[in-house]
């Protein structure tokens, strides 16, 4: 089975199509409880279009989903939850009463049980979140692992930024905290991370042999070590040594020893020098400026220097990662680097197809082709299903699937919110004198007639659009065919062949016939990832 992307409630994925211990390595990066709305960033293709618009919600209310998920620890449903788990959501529900933290607590609680649920008995996981709530987290953890074989490792800080403006008031907080949990205490995967020597060690190594191999002395004798040694004479120099007689001639046949008027010392070769063992303070990775290559544009998007680390620490080539919270997909890419086998899962279809976007930006469209694409519309009727969902969280998913996938990825989503005066989409191309040109889509879910054509054309003038793209769930009636193709055809002086001034796009095309925008775009407004080696699309299987 190919690598898995999942669009959807991943506590839902998790349940029904995540097996019992498939996992090798599982990271996440979920909301923080922020209180914030996070958007995506669009590049700036003009001076009107500085555009961005909400990519995830982070903020929390005690609801009938709070309510359901509180019932569903307390009644241990499936049988997921130890006793420790439900007696400590119970204790804050006393402590917290039913508000935005708990609420946010017993979603995140929901998850993590079927995290180490879908971990192999050898699994690790690792939670990214920052110091606000990590407490809560912690201990929300310790019931889920520590109680059931398992063990915490770490508390890593990455140190994310230099300074911070809230230094004025308080300590600045400049780092994240990445909790690090292992499915069993003692046999789990880990490979020891090294970071370089810093200068101030490497000018140690003053010393070369005549091949160029830079060396630094160290120290042969045992005296003051606690352990004891070896008491020999060799080469007429007696001493308490470090090793036996017989390492030490094998050491001088390696040309390993270096001879000094007071002894014997140990040649310490730099090339063979892995560098310092790696501590839970991470401060050598530094976050994403805005000038850098990696950089999408994405909300809370981190570096993949981070995410390979803890998967090279954590996992060896062909194990399985698991990420619930994919976002813009940076343990997607670092896992595919690294030559990991992946699932990723989110539930807002803007991450999907930044991932989508980024995949084919790296790796080509012929990777693609192997990803087993999950949740999303394949038909019309999940597209009719994925156009009734109520859930505020996922509001106008079915709009923002329909534009992105239309456009191949490369529509603007409408920042606002609530009445968006017509407009679910925006493409920007060139036109003529050089100049940005716009086009925007509406996408209609229920029943249409031809007033909504004239409509679009108004909105057309309002918003100075050349073009207009109408995308609907129902079919078209024979008069709003007619009064499209009466606002006649559009061309400039950069396009090959003439495009009608409004175009109807039904669902079915989208979907059945693989219809998608054509227009040569010179303007992409998402940043494209870096192209890495050719794909081998005998490299990776997957098994879940």
């Amino acid at each position: 089975m190919s690598n898995q992307l999942f669009y959807g409630d991943n506590l839902q994925v998790l349940r029904r199509y995540i097996k019992d211990e498939s996992v090798d390595l599982c990271y996440i990066d979920p909301p923080f409880n922020s209180n914030r709305n996070y958007n995506q960033i669009y590049n700036n293709i003009g001076q009107e279009d500085k555009a961005q618009t909400q990519a995830f919600i982070d903020t929390w209310t005690w609801d009938d989903s709070a309510n359901q998920g509180l019932a569903e620890i307390q009644d241990n449903y499936l049988d997921h939850f130890s006793s420790q788990t439900i007696e400590l959501i119970s204790a804050l529900v006393s402590i917290l009463n039913k508000g935005d933290l708990l609420a946010y607590l017993v979603s995140m609680t929901l998850r993590l049980t079927e995290i180490h649920r879908v971990l192999k008995p050898t699994g690790s996981f690792y939670l990214h979140c920052d110091s606000t709530f990590c407490h809560y987290l912690r201990m929300i953890l310790d019931t889920i692992f520590c109680f059931q074989g398992g063990d915490y490792k770490n508390q890593i800080i990455w140190k994310r930024t230099t300074a911070h403006s809230d230094a004025k008031k308080r300590f600045g907080k400049n780092t994240d905290t990445i909790l690090f949990y292992t499915k069993n205490t003692n046999k789990y995967t880990w490979n020891p991370q090294y970071v370089p020597l810093k200068k101030d060690r490497l000018t140690n190594y003053n010393y070369q042999d005549q091949d160029g191999r830079k060396w630094a002395s160290g120290d042969l004798t045992a005296k003051g070590l606690s352990g004891g040694g070896y008491e020999y004479e060799y080469k007429g120099i007696k001493n308490l040594w470090r090793c036996p007689l017989e390492t030490m001639q094998r050491l001088d046949q390696e040309n390993r020893l270096y001879f000094t008027k007071k002894g014997i010392r140990i040649k310490r070769y730099l090339d063979e020098n892995k560098g310092y063992l790696l501590q839970e303070v991470f401060d050598d990775i530094p976050p994403l400026s805005s000038l850098s290559k990696e950089r999408l544009g994405y909300p809370t998007q981190k570096p993949e220097a981070l995410l390979q680390r803890l998967i090279q620490a954590s996992s060896n080539e062909n194990d399985v990662i698991l990420d619930a919270y994919c976002g813009c997909g940076t343990t997607i890419s670092a896992a595919q680097k690294l030559h990991r086998n992946w699932i990723g899962i989110d539930i807002t279809y803007q991450s999907i197809s930044a991932i989508l976007k980024r995949l084919d930006d790296s790796f080509g469209s012929e990777f693609l082709d192997t990803i087993q694409l999950n949740g999303i519309p394949k038909d019309v009727e999940s597209a009719i299903a994925l156009s009734q969902k109520k859930d505020d969280k996922t509001r106008k998913e079915f709009e923002k699937w329909a534009v992105l996938t239309y456009t191949k990825n490369r529509g603007i989503i409408n920042p606002k919110k609530g009445k968006d005066n017509g407009v679910d989409g925006l493409i920007y191309f060139r036109g003529n004198n050089n100049k940005n040109a716009k086009i925007i889509i509406q996408v209609k879910s229920g029943h249409v007639k031809s007033g909504d054509i004239r409509d679009l054309q108004g909105t057309m003038l309002l918003e100075q659009a050349e073009m207009g793209i109408f995308i609907t769930l129902k079919e078209p009636t024979k008069d709003m065919i007619k009064t499209a193709k009466s606002a006649g055809i559009y061309q400039n002086e950069y396009m090959r062949e003439s495009y009608d001034k409004i175009s109807i796009v039904t669902i079915k095309d989208i979907i059945e016939n693989q219809t998608r925008l054509t227009l040569p775009l010179v303007h992409e407004i998402l940043k494209s990832a870096e192209k890495q080696s050719q794909f081998n699309p005998n490299q990776m299987k997957l098994e879940i």
